[in-house]
C-alpha cells in the first residue's frame, strides 16, 4: 500500500489535507485549550512539538474541515476564528545577538503588516506589546501566541556565558509581554527542549502552567502503546512481512528499541514518533532518531562536570532538578533528561526522588557510541570499526588482541587527565563494555578505585579485574580472593580469570595476566 508518513512535515493542515498518517491527539488538545490559558511544555526533539503548535494554530484559526473525523470534531461544538502569532525559533543557528534580534524583528514585521505599527514602539518587546493590542482590537478577538522552540538560542549558547547572558536579557524582555498584556490574550504556549527557569527567561513569567510533567497532558507528544496497535496496527503488519517477523516478535523489537521515554513517574510509556515512522516508511529497523544529531555541549557538560557514566543507568534526582537547567554548572543532568537522552525509570514517593535510565536501546547505545571517540583514543568515524572487532575478539577468546585494542584506546591520554585518571580509565572502560554487551552478555561494576567485569559468549566467559597502580597478580588475586568466579564454576563453557593493571605514570594499561 502507498501510505503517506509525515516525516519533516510539521504542518497540520498539509498533514491532513494531503492524506499523511495522523495519529489523533485532538482530544488532549481541546482539553488543554478548556482547562487553562498559559502554557510550557518540554519534549525532546522530533517528539512532535511543532506539529502540536501546528495543530493548535489550525483550530484557533477555525480551520473546522481539517478536523474531520478526529474527536475535535465532536467534541468543539462552537468554532471561532482568533488572531494567530506563531513565533518559530527553531530553524535559525544564533551564533551573535544579531542572529536573534533578526529573527525576532523579521516575524515582527510580518505581525505589523497585519495588524500595523506605532512609532513609539522601538524596542523589540514593545513592538510585540503593540502587536498584539492592536491583533485584538483589530479583530475583535483575543490573541493566541505560539512560540516554538523558545530556548534554542540559550541552549546554543550555553558555554558561552557573555552572549547567554544577553539572549537571556532579550527573550525576558520579549517573553515578559504575555504577562503585562494578559487583558489582550486568549491562549498561549511555548515548547522548548529545556525549562531556563528560576533566574532566567521565566522569572518574570510566572503565570505559565508548566505541564512537561503533568500526567494529564504526559501523552500530547509521542505515541502510546495504545495508539501504536490501534492506529499503526496495519503497519506492523506489513512491516513484520518485510522482516520476516512475527507480528509479537516485532512489536517486542519496537518496543525495545523505540518505547520507555516517561515524563511523569508511574505513566505509560511513550515511543518516539519520529523512530516509528521512519521505521516504517523504510521498512528497516535503525536508529533513526540519533542519527539527526546529538549535540556536541552534552559531552562538553559531562565532562566539564567530571560525571561518572555509569551513573547513566541510575541516575538520582528530584523534581525540581528535571524541570529546570539553572544547575547547569554543577550537574548535567537536567539537560540531559529534558533532551531525552535519560528518562524516569522510577520513583520514590517517600523521598521524591525520580530514579533516571536510557529510555530505550537506541538512545543507549546511539549515545554510548557516539560518547567514544570523546573519551578513548579513536578517529570520529572508526568506533564501530573498532567495536565489531572487540566482539569478535571475546567471540573468539583472543584475550591479547582484545587487551592490545583496549590499551590503544588509552594511548596519548591528555596529561590534564591525570589527575583523574581513575575516573577516566573507568569512563572509556564503561562505554566499550556497554558496547560490547549489547552483542554479548556483559556486567561491569566499579568501587573504591577498581572495576570487575564478567562477559559471557556462547563458548567463553571472562571474569576481568581492573586495578589502577597495582599489580596484574594482585587483580588475579583478588578474582580467587573473592571468588568471582565461583557462580560459574558447574558452567561448561571456558573461564578465563584475567588481571589488569593500569598505571598512573604511562596513563595507561601496564600489565595483564591470564589464567
Amino acid at each position: 500500500m502507498n501510505r503517506k508518513y509525515p516525516i519533516g512535515i510539521q504542518s497540520f493542515e498539509n498533514i491532513r489535507k494531503e492524506g499523511y498518517l495522523y495519529v489523533d491527539k485532538t482530544a488532549l488538545i481541546y482539553q488543554l485549550v478548556q482547562t487553562g490559558k498559559y502554557y510550557f511544555l518540554s519534549r525532546p526533539r522530533r517528539f512532535g512539538k511543532s506539529l502540536l503548535l501546528s495543530t493548535l494554530q489550525a483550530y484557533y484559526e477555525g480551520k473546522k474541515e481539517l478536523f474531520d473525523g478526529l474527536a475535535m470534531a465532536s467534541l468543539e461544538k462552537d468554532w471561532k476564528t482568533y488572531p494567530v502569532l506563531l513565533l518559530d525559533l527553531n530553524a535559525q543557528r544564533y551564533d551573535s545577538v544579531d542572529s536573534l534580534t533578526s529573527i525576532l524583528n523579521d516575524t515582527l514585521c510580518e505581525w505589523e503588516r497585519l495588524y500595523g505599527t506605532q512609532e513609539s514602539e522601538t524596542t523589540l518587546s514593545l513592538r510585540f506589546k503593540g502587536v498584539i493590542q492592536r491583533a485584538a482590537e483589530k479583530t475583535g478577538r483575543n490573541v493566541v501566541v505560539l512560540i516554538d522552540e523558545y530556548d534554542k538560542p540559550m541552549l546554543q549558547a550555553i558555554h558561552n556565558k557573555e552572549l547567554q547572558s544577553s539572549y537571556r536579557n532579550i527573550l525576558k524582555a520579549f517573553y515578559g509581554v504575555l504577562k503585562s498584556k494578559d487583558a489582550y490574550l486568549q491562549f498561549a504556549l511555548l515548547t522548548g527542549v529545556t525549562k531556563f527557569s528560576k533566574v532566567s527567561v521565566f522569572s518574570d513569567l510566572n503565570n505559565l502552567m508548566d505541564i512537561s510533567m503533568d500526567n494529564r497532558y504526559a501523552a500530547i507528544c509521542g505515541i502510546t502503546e495504545q495508539e501504536l496497535v490501534t492506529d499503526l496496527g496495519e503497519y506492523i503488519r506489513d512491516l513484520s512481512g518485510t522482516l520476516q517477523m512475527s507480528y509479537e516478535d516485532l512489536l517486542r523489537e519496537l518496543q525495545e528499541r523505540y518505547d520507555g521515554y516517561h515524563f511523569v513517574e508511574d505513566s505509560e510509556g511513550l515511543y518516539n514518533p519520529f523512530s516509528l515512522l521512519n521505521t516504517f516508511a523504510r521498512k528497516k529497523l535503525g536508529n533513526y532518531w540519533f542519527e539527526t544529531g546529538t549535540p556536541t555541549y552534552l559531552v562538553e557538560l559531562l565532562k566539564e562536570n567530571h560525571y561518572p557514566l555509569e551513573h547513566l543507568t541510575y541516575e538520582q534526582a528530584t523534581a525540581d532538578t528535571l524541570t529546570g537547567i539553572d544547575t547547569v554548572d554543577s550537574s548535567p543532568i537536567p539537560v540531559l533528561y529534558q533532551s531525552g537522552y535519560l528518562t524516569i525509570k522510577d520513583y520514590d514517593p517517600e523521598f521524591e526522588t525520580y530514579t533516571l535510565g536510557f529510555p530505550n536501546k537506541e538512545v543507549e547505545e546511539g549515545f554510548t557510541r557516539f560518547l567514544l571517540p570523546y573519551y578513548a583514543h579513536i578517529r570520529s568515524g572508526s568506533s564501530a570499526f573498532h567495536i565489531v572487532n572487540f566482539v569478535k575478539e571475546v567471540r573468539s577468546g583472543n584475550i591479547d588482541g582484545f587487551m592490545k585494542r583496549l590499551q590503544s584506546f588509552f594511548s596519548d591520554t591528555p596529561y590534564e587527565l591525570v589527575r583523574d585518571l581513575e575516573l577516566h580509565y573507568q569512563n572509556v572502560l564503561f562505554i566499550i563494555f556497554r558496547l560490547v554487551g549489547f552483542y554479548t552478555q556483559a556486567e561491569y561494576h566499579t568501587s573504591e578505585g577498581r572495576v570487575d567485569l564478567v562477559i559471557r559468549t556462547d563458548q567463553f566467559i571472562y571474569v576481568m579485574e581492573f586495578k589502577l597502580d597495582g599489580t596484574a597478580e594482585e587483580a588475579l588475586q583478588q578474582i580467587e580472593e573473592k571468588q568471582y568466579a565461583l557462580p560459574f564454576a558447574s558452567d561448561s563453557r571456558r573461564l578465563f580469570k584475567v588481571g589488569v593493571n593500569f598505571s598512573n605514570a604511562t596513563r595507561n594499561i601496564e600489565k595483564w595476566l591470564v589464567r
